[in-house]
C-alpha cells in the first residue's frame, strides 16, 4: 500500500538560538512564537525540564522532538569530559516536556567505522527503546557526515545500523549532513521509509566533511548554513522525498548574521510551500 503524504509540522530546533536562550529565556522563546511558530525541538532539557515547559506553555509553543545523550557513556568536548543523565532521568525529563521522540543526536565518528561498533550502537538505541516504552516514548537517532563515511557489504554504516533497529525506533535525518556525505538523499530517504519521522530542513553551501577525512576535526565557524532555498541543499525534492515525515525541523549549526532573521526566512519560505 502506497504512503499517503503527510504535511510535515513546522518546528525549530533549539539549539539554533542557544546563545540567545541562555541569555533570555522567555523573550528568545517569544521572538519565535511571533514567527508563527508553535513547535520547537528541545535541546540540553534533562537538568531545565520544568523551566523549559514553563516558557513553552507561556509562550504557546509545544515540544514533540528533543535530543539527549542515549547512546554514550560521558560526553567529550576537546580535553573535558562530561557525563551523561541516566536514561530514566532523560524519559522523566521528557515527559515533562511533553516530547514524543527523544533523538540521540550524536555519536561519535569511530564508532561507525566498525561493523562490531554499529551493531553495538543499534543494541544500545533497541535497550533504550525498550525502556523509553515504559515511559510512553520512543527514541531516534539524528545523522551528521560520520555515519555514511564507512560501508559494510556496499552499503553505509548508517544504513547498515538502520537494518538493526526495533521497528519503534525513529529517524531524524538532517538534509544537510547528508548531502555533504555525499549520499543520494532522495534514494537514502525512500529505502529508510516510514522510520523517517523528522527531517532537520537545513540549508548551505556544501563544502568538505568537517567531521571525517582530511578536513577534520569539525569546526563549526568553517560551515556556510544559510536559510532554507537559499543554498545548494535541494530541500523541496528531499522533503517529498519522505512522505512519512512528521515534523520539518529549521536548524543553524552556525550563522554569522541576525538568527532570528535566517530562522524567520526558512520559516517564510517553508510556510510559503505549505509546511507550517
Amino acid at each position: 500500500m502506497a504512503t499517503t503524504p503527510l504535511t510535515p509540522t513546522l518546528s525549530v530546533q533549539l539549539y539554533t538560538v542557544r546563545d540567545q536562550l541562555a541569555a533570555d529565556l522567555d523573550g528568545t522563546l517569544a521572538r519565535l512564537a511571533a514567527m508563527g511558530l508553535t513547535n520547537v525541538e528541545a535541546f540540553d532539557f534533562v537538568s531545565r525540564a520544568p523551566e523549559l515547559a514553563e516558557s513553552f506553555r507561556a509562550n504557546g509553543l509545544v515540544a514533540r522532538t528533543g535530543h539527549a545523550t542515549m547512546l554514550s557513556d560521558e560526553i567529550r568536548v576537546g580535553d573535558d569530559v562530561f557525563p551523561v543523565a541516566s536514561q530514566d532521568e532523560v524519559f522523566a525529563a521528557a515527559k515533562t516536556l511533553g516530547l514524543e521522540i527523544v533523538i540521540d543526536a550524536f555519536v561519535a565518528p569511530e564508532r561507525w567505522l566498525d561493523e562490531d561498533a554499529v551493531a553495538d550502537t543499534a543494541a544500545r538505541l533497541n535497550r533504550a527503546a525498550e525502556r523509553a516504552a515504559d515511559h510512553g516514548l520512543r527514541v531516534g537517532y539524528h545523522n551528521h557526515t560520520q555515519e555514511f563515511a564507512a560501508s559494510f557489504g556496499g552499503r553505509s554504516a548508517f544504513e547498515v545500523f538502520a537494518d538493526q533497529l526495533d521497528e519503534s525506533v525513529a529517524l531524524e535525518v538532517d538534509l544537510f549532513w547528508a548531502a555533504t556525505a555525499k549520499q543520494d538523499v532522495v534514494g537514502l530517504l525512500g529505502r529508510l521509509g516510514e522510520r523517517v519521522q523528522a527531517l532537520h530542513v537545513k540549508d548551505g553551501i556544501i563544502g568538505p566533511d568537517p567531521f571525517v577525512g582530511e578536513t577534520g576535526p569539525h569546526d563549526a565557524q568553517d560551515l556556510d548554513q544559510r536559510p532554507a532555498g537559499q543554498g545548494e541543499v535541494p530541500l523541496l525534492d528531499y522533503l517529498a522525498a519522505a512522505p512519512s515525515a512528521r515534523f520539518a525541523i529549521i536548524e543553524f549549526d552556525t550563522y554569522p548574521g541576525d538568527i532570528f532573521a535566517a530562522v524567520n526566512e526558512s520559516v517564510d519560505f517553508l510556510t510559503a510551500r505549505g509546511i507550517r
